[in-house]
């Protein structure tokens, strides 16, 4: 299932993601030079599972830079080349990655292709995270960062709430009072 204008906003988006998971890995010097060890492979990230009442997102296909970052591959010519790793994320059960994600833990995925590759990937998708406070302090300094630290547990608790309501709406055995 296409969605509207999607040859308009996948490459946007795609970029940002790319953008972004740079930002990342060269927040952390070990995943840099991780992947500098595998300049030209390939990697196809893609997501299994996905629940049916949204569009199954495409898969991401990535190249290894040289300087150990990673780079969107655009064309669908590029994209057909020879993949050394697929990652799956397995999707189907949303509410459980958002909870997994929100309280630092890595979400369910299956790696497969190239043993040294593999390995230096699993490494990095189970120590490598985002931490949006250091990058708050860095921009505005101390007194926002520590505003963001405490955004970000706020929103896990109610993460967690959600996660217990929406728990106790789909499956009405698991109530607190049975």
């Amino acid at each position: 299932m296409e969605l509207p204008f999607q040859d308009l906003w996948l490459p946007a988006v795609r970029a940002r993601l790319v953008l972004f998971s740079n930002h990342v890995l060269g927040s952390c010097p070990p995943a840099v030079e991780r992947l500098k060890a595998h300049p030209g492979k390939v990697l196809k990230v893609d997501v299994a599972g996905w629940p049916g009442l949204v569009p199954v997102p495409p898969p991401l296909v990535v190249r290894v830079t040289p300087a150990g970052l990673l780079e969107a591959m655009e064309s669908a010519e590029e994209a057909q080349a020879a993949i050394d790793l697929n990652v799956k994320l397995d999707a189907s059960s949303p509410v459980a990655i958002l909870q997994k994600a929100m309280s630092g833990q890595m979400p369910p995925v299956s790696i497969e292709g190239d043993a040294g590759l593999a390995a230096d990937v699993s490494w990095i998708v189970a120590n490598v995270r985002w931490d949006p406070a250091a990058d708050a302090e860095r921009f505005f300094g101390p007194v926002v960062a520590e505003g963001v630290t405490r955004a970000s547990a706020q929103f896990a608790q109610f993460a967690e709430m959600a996660r217990g309501a929406l728990g106790q709406m789909l499956d009405p055995t698991k109530s607190k009072g049975r």
